[in-house]
């Protein structure tokens, strides 16, 4: 078959070539750029924490009528009705271990800070969040020591929440070691946080720790955190409890009715159930990224069916305009499938170019969302796949008219008009 034929024919048809393709470049632009920000969510959706996930629970309350921890005096009431709490959390059947903790990973309550490799560093490189914690904190994290060593009892403090933090030692992650020091010789050396004075000892670094906000601020250092060992004594508390394999219902189930036995004066937050477990922050914590990704897969399929729809409806039309040709064509010897072979190839051609066309609208698209939005540059892939997707949706949407034009008998031909 030759192209000068069909290039001919579309010639004579330009009003409705020019509009398919023009839908198809729209449908091309738009799609790419919808599937590679459906795929930035869902891999955003699943990026590990660097905890382990499984059977981990966070309970949250606060106290009534708690000492205020303006003083030694009331910040050790306080720390003595937190550590209340965590022996009848951890005596509990069904847990395996519990710490205190300001934050989680994903929980949207961030204590975020400065740190620097020198002391009094008023601009400091880096940014980091802070975990602070106490006994049993990577047990109960579950998180992984890629080097150095776990806190010992003996280095965990206690201070009032709104004094300064002071430690002399600390756990980083992996990220936030190669922020600092490049050279991969992070563990061992002083850091300081906040641009205080205060040396900070790296005893440890952790594989990998998320930040626990996922809001656009926290892009730029989503895995420069640290933990430090120091149990936070305020009017409200935070704990991160380990359930045992299997248990993590039961246990949770439990420790709101243990926590009241203890002391009923106290009110507890999230949606005062007091208790989330980790996969239900998660699945908050992304509920607008999941969302977003399924708008955009529907307004994907809605514009991959009309522009179907339209191919269908403009080759159903060219059919019933060369109905006698087709006739003719049979009559001179044409085949069923030399029939469905040119339309197919008709639509190819016009797919080709609005391809080609979309391929520019689509990087546009894209270089103006990276303008306005701050998204990443689409990789080439995802050119590629919607191109391959346009192209294969033109030829599913033809061959059903096309079918019907190869059916057309040769008594046609004969046929007057």
């Amino acid at each position: 078959m030759t192209i000068h034929p069909l290039l001919a024919a579309l010639r004579r048809h330009k009003a409705g070539v020019v509009l398919i393709a023009l839908q198809i470049a729209l449908t091309l632009a738009i799609v790419c750029n919808a599937i590679f920000i459906i795929g930035s969510r869902i891999e955003r959706i699943h990026r590990p924490t660097g905890l382990d996930e499984s059977n981990l629970f966070m309970v949250a309350q606060s106290w009534v009528g708690a000492p205020t921890g303006d003083d030694q005096a009331t910040t050790d009431k306080l720390d003595s009705l937190l550590q209340a709490d965590l022996a009848t959390l951890r005596n509990l059947p069904d847990v395996q271990s519990a710490t205190p903790i300001s934050s989680l990973p994903l929980a949207n309550s961030t204590w975020s800070g400065g740190v620097s490799t020198k002391p009094d560093e008023k601009n400091e490189p880096a940014q980091v969040i802070y975990y602070f914690g106490g006994k049993d904190l990577l047990k109960t994290l579950g998180v992984k020591l890629a080097a150095g060593r776990d806190f010992t009892d003996a280095e965990i403090g206690n201070r009032a929440f709104r004094a300064p933090n002071k430690t002399a030692i600390t756990i980083v992650s992996q990220a936030m070691a190669d922020k600092l020091f490049p050279n991969h010789d992070a563990l061992g050396k002083t850091i300081y946080f906040d641009g205080s004075s205060t040396p900070t000892t790296i005893i440890g670094i952790v594989e990998r720790l998320q930040a626990s906000s996922v809001d656009s601020w926290a892009n730029d250092f989503a895995w420069n955190t640290a933990l430090v060992p120091t149990r936070l004594d305020g009017n409200f508390s935070r704990y991160a409890v380990r359930a045992k394999p299997g248990r993590l219902r039961s246990a949770m189930d439990a420790a709101v009715p243990a926590l009241y036995k203890a002391n009923p004066m106290r009110v507890f937050y999230m949606d005062g159930k007091g208790v989330r477990a980790f996969d239900e922050m998660r699945a908050s914590a992304y509920r607008a990224d999941r969302g977003m990704a399924i708008l955009m897969g529907v307004i994907c399929l809605i514009l991959l069916a009309v522009t179907g729809a339209g191919i269908v409806g403009l080759t159903s039309f060219w059919v019933g305009q060369r109905h006698k040709q087709i006739g003719v064509r049979r009559a001179l010897g044409a085949r069923k499938r030399d029939i469905l072979r040119y339309f197919q190839t008709e639509n190819l051609l016009i797919a080709g170019g609005g391809a080609l066309a979309g391929i520019v609208l689509a990087i546009g698209l894209n270089l103006w969302l990276m303008k306005r939005f701050e998204m990443d540059r689409i990789p080439v892939a995802y050119v590629l796949f919607g191109v391959a997707v346009v192209l294969a949706l033109g030829q599913l949407a033809v061959f059903a008219p096309a079918r019907r034009a190869a059916n057309v008998p040769p008594v046609v031909a004969t046929r007057s008009v």
